[in-house]
């Protein structure tokens, strides 16, 4: 019997003895182990950059310079190693410490694949029935000089731009993107394929008309994996502001490892040779630099990435920054711009009641000794100048790039929920402080702006902003019935405060302060969406049938400033104290206006007050509000909302292997418009493997944006050197209701394009040619006078007064290419691009409604939209832009070589005027194509640091100068390669 109950023991333990081997080989081969190889290609050269990911998971690393990897993988498990250009192989690990890989060429080149465009199965840029150029942030980054998120675009996509201004009030601080020469509110940009909200700021851009854009400076470039760039009209598919393109930013998903960067540069600030310019001699003297460099800037980007063991992953990203101003003056003769006027220099300023101002107390001193010499060179501008220790240039207007200290912080979450579903969030903070010189420098000649007590030789206004700016996009993606879903809200803020220094409010007096709070502008924007999408195999081909709906609900609010920069004071008001009082200074004589003449009646005697304390008189005209740029006022104040609701389909059709067809219709109600259904068709069509042609039709819309419709400012402009104070009313205005103004309503447009993509060895082309209407655009009108319409005269009184308009339709029309090729070279890795945009822009026809004004029909044409505009957008920018790049890679070196030529620009003038010949007429002016290289090299010191050197503009090339009579505030045109010249840099970049 004990044998028995030990055979039955000994049984009952095998399970439990089994369970727990099973349970200890689990572990063993749960157990992660450290693996190392190198990746080359068919021909035995190393492959730098080749992603090694464990399957199943988001954990992964890249070959270093010498192909060389590490990664720590269970011994189990299965890695797959990829590369640009290269199939993808899976190996499992099987317990192997030591894996080298051979990579062999793929049949097609370029197999990074994208979704933006389409709805349907991911594919690559040249499968697209649409034109879609992929920028590899994460891989071009490190030999690339710029490190703005939409600099980098500028100079990688031809297509694409983003011009800095060097002045200009509130376009000092931002870079708005635009695609094919259309406004920047005109590109919509995503981020990891949801809408991005744009910025609180309304500011001039490249293209004639004021745009609310993306501030793409807020998204950690360090962060990014790569970017989508869609050159097709897209409203049908992701709604309003799609009219020109999509860019979609791609951010990085974990990578277990902490990358680093730190970018240090400067610009030389060495002048052009300026023998082939226009300049005078004496502006040739002048305008020289120190030879100092300037423009000091440096940028730490970190980026940490974490896997989960579930498969999810958070990976974080940061950037500080911080750069010195760039200064380029326009240092104008002395006689075209005098420092001081006659009476300055010879004490004849009288205050309001008529007392005498000494102005030049060194002419008194000079005069008390009996110098003659000192008298003589004292009454003059030069001679008070040099005792004063100031030469012109210190009282030049002062253009470049503003001084910016950035911070910004960014993350991208994934984690499953369960087997069909998974969380997902990401977003970014950032701040930034930017002051500029934007203004025109306020001389002490001006009487009515300067103040001898605060300024005594004038003073240039800067103009500063706090800017912040929060995004944030929850969601989650899984399976409803045989439907993949994607349920989202996303949230994006932005906020700017803006100030100024180094000013004054000249109406108030001597007891204005000099540092001023002019307001703050906010927007945000909330979309929830909701998408389906599936796709049946068994239909045709392959049919992908995509649908959902938005709710986005958007604010802007302007909240005005301190009232001291934006009030009229009354320091140069005369009240009466006694009835009858005579307006007459202590010596007896009439008191005299800012022009030095005697303020009298028709007769003229001096002009009577005849009741004390309450009869008035405007003596002296000083400026109002706060010089240079006007606080915004409570007139001035909004908080507007509206609400879009959306439904759209979106089908994408296989009609055979080589027939692809793809439609979309969307419908969007606006809370402040009403309904716009708009719709695409697009379609591709292979010949062979290697030859495909592709096309697309679609309609589009562009709402106007909150800061359109709201925004209204009251600014001083200057025509030369004379300066004029205007309002920009909004179209609900009393102002514009009395003119004739009409509410603003959307832009439309239609959009063709047409093209082919092509495989030729191991060249890969793309040539697609394009054409868009847009109905409606959006301008603003010149500035009209209560002498043109008197209708305006109750309400704007002397000041000038411009409206927005849906002022005239207009077309672009253009031919884009793009030419890859890769390949081995000797023992290194060779990669050259070639692209291009030729495109032509058109003014089609002004859209003119009956106003309420004394001008002929050809008069408010003129103002309504002027020469000026309409030549900005025609001829302002290049019709022309191509960029060659090389790159090439070899043990631990690699390079990049760009070259990029801007073409021609042509500027008109919008008012005729005198031209240096003496004659009347317009100041246009052709800019021929300018050309500038990039260069960027890095070596690889170990596995783990590396070295960059290079430089942006290497070859200090300068636009041409601007011609003799609009040579005002900017030497140099921006609207090129800009007026910074060269630029050089070092960058160390570390993983750890």
């Amino acid at each position: 019997m004990s044998s028995i109950n030990q055979n039955l023991l000994l049984m009952k333990k095998v399970p439990i003895l089994l369970f727990f081997c099973l349970i200890r080989v689990a572990i063993g081969s749960a157990q992660e182990i450290m693996i190392t190889g190198k990746v080359l290609d068919d021909q035995g050269v190393v492959l730098p950059g080749t992603d090694v990911i464990i399957k199943g998971t988001t954990k992964g690393t890249t070959t270093n310079f010498d192909g060389e990897y590490t990664i720590d993988a269970p011994a189990d498990a299965v890695l797959i190693f990829s590369s640009l250009g290269f199939a993808t192989k899976e190996i499992p690990v099987a317990g192997k410490k030591e894996i080298d890989i051979i990579l062999v060429p793929a049949a097609e080149q370029l197999l990074e694949t994208i979704v933006i465009g389409s709805r349907g199965q991911p594919r690559t840029k040249l499968n697209t029935p649409v034109p879609v150029d992929v920028i590899d942030i994460k891989k071009d980054a490190i030999n690339m000089p710029q490190q703005d998120l939409s600099q980098m675009l500028a100079a990688s996509a031809p297509s694409f731009t983003a011009y800095t201004s060097g002045g200009g009030d509130l376009s000092s601080f931002v870079s708005p993107p635009s695609l094919r020469g259309l406004a920047p509110n005109q590109m919509l940009v995503l981020v990891n394929g949801k809408r991005r909200h744009t910025s609180a700021i309304l500011a001039a851009s490249q293209t004639g008309t004021p745009s609310n854009a993306v501030d793409m400076k807020f998204i950690p470039s360090i962060g990014i994996d790569h970017i989508e760039i869609l050159r097709d009209g897209a409203s049908a598919q992701y709604g309003s502001d799609a009219i020109a393109g999509v860019i979609n930013v791609v951010t990085k998903k974990g990578t277990d490892e902490f990358t680093g960067t730190l970018t240090v540069g400067g610009y030389p600030n060495k002048s052009p040779d300026f023998s082939d310019s226009d300049l005078t001699e004496g502006e040739r003297a002048l305008n020289r630099t120190s030879g100092d460099w300037d423009g000091f800037n440096f940028q730490f980007d970190g980026n940490y990435g974490i896997s989960f063991e579930n498969g999810g992953f958070l990976n974080v990203s940061a950037l500080i920054s911080q750069s010195e101003r760039t200064i380029r003056p326009t240092v104008l003769e002395i006689d075209r711009a005098p420092l001081y006027s006659s009476d300055y220099l010879n004490n004849q300023t009288t205050s309001v009641n008529g007392n005498p101002i000494i102005t030049n107390p060194e002419l008194i001193a000079a005069q008390a000794s009996g110098d003659a010499a000192a008298i003589s060179s004292l009454t003059t501008v030069e001679g008070l100048m040099a005792a004063r220790g100031i030469e012109q240039v210190d009282v030049a207007t002062y253009s470049g790039l503003p001084a910016k200290t950035l911070m910004g912080f960014g993350f991208n979450l994934e984690n499953p929920l369960s087997e069909t579903s998974d969380f997902y969030a990401f977003g970014d903070f950032g701040y930034q402080y930017s002051d500029a010189y934007s203004c025109f420098y306020r001389r002490a000649a001006q009487a009515d702006r300067t103040s001898f007590d605060l300024f005594p030789n004038g003073f240039r206004p800067q103009i500063y902003t706090n800017q912040y700016n929060l995004a944030l996009a929850t969601g989650i993606t899984g399976e409803f019935g045989d439907y993949e879903f994607d349920f989202s809200n996303n949230f994006g803020m932005n906020s700017a405060k803006y100030g100024m220094f180094n000013t004054w409010n000249a109406s108030i007096g001597t007891g204005s302060p000099t540092e001023m709070d002019l307001g703050t502008h906010s927007f945000f924007q909330n979309t929830l969406n909701l998408d389906f999408t599936n796709f049946y195999e068994d239909i045709l081909s392959g049919l992908n049938v995509a649908f959902g709906g938005e709710l986005r609900v958007e604010n802007y609010a302007i909240v005005a400033g301190q009232e001291e920069s934006w009030t009229a004071g009354d320091a140069g008001v005369i009240t009466a104290t006694e009835d009858n009082q005579l307006l007459v200074g202590p010596d007896g004589f009439p008191l005299e206006d800012l022009s030095g003449s005697p303020i009298v009646d028709g007769s003229g005697a001096p002009v009577v007050l005849p009741y004390a304390g309450v009869s008035q008189e405007l003596v002296k005209n000083y400026a109002l509000n706060c010089q240079c740029f006007r606080g915004f006022a409570p007139e001035n104040e909004s908080n507007s909302y509206r609400s879009v609701m959306a439904a759209y389909l979106d089908m994408e059709l296989d009609m055979t292997e080589d027939f692809l067809v793809s439609g979309a219709l969307r419908m969007e109600n606006y809370s402040d418009f009403g309904n716009v259904l708009t719709g695409k068709v697009a379609a591709r069509y292979s010949i062979g493997e290697n030859f495909a042609f592709r096309g697309s039709f679609s309609s589009g819309f562009r709402a106007p944006s909150l800061q359109e419709l709201n925004y209204s400012h009251s600014y001083t402009f200057f025509v030369g050197l004379q300066p004029f104070d205007g309002t920009l009313y909004p179209n609900s205005s009393s102002a514009a209701r009395a003119l004739g103004i009409g509410q603003l309503q959307e832009e439309r447009s239609r959009n063709y394009s047409l093209g082919f993509t092509s495989k030729i060895g191991k060249f890969d082309v793309t040539v697609d040619a394009y054409k868009i209407d847009i109905f409606d655009r959006i301008f603003e009108t010149g500035e009209f006078d209560a002498g043109q319409a008197p209708v305006l005269a109750p309400i704007i009184g002397s000041g000038l007064a411009s409206f927005r308009i849906n002022g005239g339709d207009i077309s672009t029309k253009g031919i884009e290419a793009v030419v890859n090729y890769n390949t081995n070279l000797g023992a290194g890795r060779f990669g050259a691009i070639l692209s291009g945009t030729f495109r032509e822009n058109k003014f089609e026809n002004i859209n003119l409604p009956d106003l309420n004004t004394d001008l002929t029909d050809e008069e408010l044409a003129d103002n309504y939209v002027n020469r000026g505009l309409i030549g900005q957008f025609e001829t302002g920018t290049p019709s022309s832009k191509i960029i060659g790049t090389l790159n090439y890679s070899i043990g631990k070196f690699s390079a990049m070589l760009r070259g990029t030529r801007f073409g021609s620009v042509q500027t008109r003038d919008s008012i005729e005027r005198t031209l240096l010949d003496g004659s009347v007429g317009y100041a246009d002016q052709y800019f021929t194509p300018e050309f500038t290289t990039d260069i960027g090299i890095t070596y690889n010191f170990t596995d783990s640091i590396s070295f960059t050197v290079g430089g942006n503009n290497i070859f200090n090339e300068y636009p041409e100068i601007i011609r003799y009579e609009l040579r005002t505030f900017n030497l140099y045109s921006n609207y090129q390669q800009g007026s910074s010249g060269a630029y050089y840099f070092g960058r160390l970049s570390f993983t750890l």
